[in-house]
C-alpha cells in the first residue's frame, strides 16, 4: 500500500461530495476489459482487488483512497512494420508498380486494427491519496504525464475538477542547490541523502551521482563550477525519506522503521482489507504532516489560480 512516488496537486473549490456519493461517480467510469479494437482504457477500480468487495473509496479520517485500472495494447512497432513491408512487397511484385506513402499509412493503420486484438495486455494500477481536510491530492505515478490522467480521469468522474501542480515560493532546484552547498542552510531535521543529479546552466549535460558522500569536495568543487541540483534525496528524521525533484515531485519514497513497525504492531489480524486502511492511513497522516513541513523550507506555497477546467 506504501507509494512509491507522489504528485502533488493543490485543490480549488473541491466538490463537497460524501463517500458514497463518490463511489457511485467513480462506479459510472469503473475500468472494463479492453474490446478487441481499444488500444487503451483506464477506468476505476477497487484499492484493495477483490478483498473488498469491489469498494471503489476507502475513506478514514478525511483522507481518501482511490485507484485507477490503466490498462493497454502491446504491439511492438517492428512487428506492424514487419507486416506492412511484407504487404508492400507483394502489392509492387503483382501490380509492378511502386506503393505511395498514402497507400503505406492506410497499410499500416489497417495492419494495427487487424493485430491489435492479438496484441498482449499491459495492466496498471495507479493509487491516489485525496486529503480532503488539506485539500490536496497526491498520485502514486511515476511520471506527471501518467498523473495527469488520473486527474483527468477523475476530472471527467466529477464533472469539474479545478486544481494546479503544489508549487513553492523558493524553487526546488535553487533550494536543493543552496542545501548541498551549504550545510548551515539546512533546516535542523532536514538529512541529505546519498543521491544526486547536477545540471549545468549550459550544454554540459545531467551528472547523476548514487551512493555517494553529498558533503564531499568532489559534489561542492561541481556546485562552484555552476551545476545546480536537480534531483536530490533527502530524508526528514527518518520519519520519510526521497529524492526530492525540481517539479516537487517526491520519487523513491521511503517510510521510517517505526511507522513501518507501528502497521505490523496494529490489531488487524488477518484481515487483509484491514491491513490495507491502516498501512494507508498511517502513511496519509505522516504526507500530510510532512507536506507543510517541507514547503515551508522552500518558502512557502505559491497561490496560484486554477485554470478553468
Amino acid at each position: 500500500m506504501w507509494f512509491k512516488h507522489l504528485h502533488l496537486y493543490r485543490l480549488h473549490d473541491a466538490p463537497e461530495l460524501s463517500s458514497d456519493e463518490l463511489a457511485s461517480a467513480l462506479q459510472e467510469h469503473a475500468a472494463k476489459p479492453l474490446g478487441n479494437a481499444d488500444a487503451r482504457r483506464l477506468g476505476w477500480t477497487a484499492p484493495a482487488g477483490r478483498l473488498g468487495g469491489g469498494q471503489l473509496v476507502h475513506e478514514i479520517q478525511s483522507h481518501r483512497l482511490l485507484s485507477a485500472l490503466r490498462q493497454e495494447r502491446l504491439l511492438p512497432a517492428s512487428i506492424v512494420k514487419e507486416e506492412v513491408d511484407e504487404q508492400v512487397a507483394d502489392i509492387e511484385a503483382s501490380e509492378g508498380r511502386k506503393v505511395t506513402r498514402k497507400e503505406k499509412t492506410a497499410l499500416k493503420e489497417q495492419v494495427t486494427e487487424n493485430l491489435l486484438p492479438r496484441a498482449f495486455v499491459r495492466s496498471q494500477k495507479i493509487d491516489l491519496w485525496w486529503d480532503t481536510r488539506g485539500q490536496m491530492i497526491g498520485i502514486n505515478a511515476s511520471s506527471r504525464t501518467r498523473a495527469e490522467d488520473i486527474l483527468d480521469l477523475l476530472r471527467e468522474t466529477l464533472g469539474s475538477l479545478k486544481v494546479t501542480p503544489l508549487s513553492s515560493q523558493t524553487l526546488p532546484i535553487r533550494a536543493m542547490t543552496t542545501w548541498l552547498g551549504d550545510a548551515a542552510s539546512r533546516p535542523a531535521d532536514l538529512q541529505l541523502g546519498d543521491q544526486v543529479e547536477l545540471k549545468a546552466k549550459g550544454d554540459d549535460g545531467v551528472l547523476r551521482a548514487r551512493q555517494v558522500d553529498l558533503d564531499s569536495d568532489e559534489i561542492q568543487q561541481l556546485l562552484e563550477s555552476g551545476r545546480q541540483a536537480s534531483k536530490l534525496a533527502i530524508s526528514l528524521e527518518g520519519r520519510l525519506s526521497f529524492v526530492l525533484h525540481d517539479d516537487l515531485a517526491l520519487k523513491s519514497l521511503r517510510f521510517g522503521d517505526a511507522l513501518i513497525e507501528e502497521a505490523d504492531h496494529a490489531d488487524d489480524g488477518d484481515d487483509a482489507l484491514a491491513r490495507l486502511e491502516t498501512d494507508f492511513i498511517l502513511m496519509a497522516q505522516a504526507l500530510s504532516a510532512d507536506i507543510p513541513r517541507l514547503i515551508e523550507w522552500l518558502g512557502g506555497e505559491t497561490q496560484r489560480e486554477p485554470a478553468a477546467q
